[in-house]
């Protein structure tokens, strides 16, 4: 969805200054912007798949194991508030290594509330938000009925049937 729009977000340029969470409502294209713009040696771990949440969930210290047999340079946690207990890995390894992190998830709140160790000094923070008019706009893509009616957000915004993704998008929210 948003490989249709080019993002005004430099997530290279953030990660090579030092680790990073990334925050941003659901659908927002996080993932997306990962795939798109980190390309040299990065290990993703997405906690959606059982793959990786299962174990890491059963024994968070598999991460430092992980990350030793794929060598990458930036390790991505995608979905980071599904396991907050990887927080203090994440913290043991930045301090121990030159690894840096891209940490990305849909509520730095969730995280907070559930004492998670925000890595303070050590990460940054930034966000992602929906499709600004700008982004929208430089490519020619930027309707003013459709982005009052339905809002930003890639999904929805370049939908067939934008009023039921946004009501899909916002049922599954309550």
């Amino acid at each position: 969805m948003t490989s249709q729009i080019k993002r005004d977000f430099n997530l290279a340029s953030r990660i090579s200054v030092k680790s990073l969470f990334l925050f941003g409502p659901r659908a927002t294209g996080k993932t997306t912007l990962i795939k798109e713009q980190l390309t040299s040696k990065v290990f993703l771990i997405d906690l959606l798949k059982s793959k990786y949440f299962l174990p890491l969930s059963q024994r968070p210290s598999e991460l430092i194991e992980m990350i030793r047999a794929e060598k990458p340079e930036i390790v991505v946690i995608d979905e980071v508030q599904k396991l907050p207990i990887l927080l203090d890995e994440v913290h043991n390894l930045i301090e121990s290594t030159n690894i840096r992190f891209l940490l990305t998830g849909s509520s730095a709140r969730r995280l907070k509330r559930q004492n998670a160790n925000m890595l303070g000094g050590r990460a940054s923070k930034a966000a992602l938000y929906p499709l600004t008019w700008f982004e929208l706009n430089r490519d020619q893509k930027f309707d003013l009925n459709r982005y009052i009616q339905f809002g930003s957000l890639p999904r929805v915004y370049f939908s067939e049937n934008p009023a039921e993704e946004l009501y899909d998008y916002v049922d599954v929210s309550i």
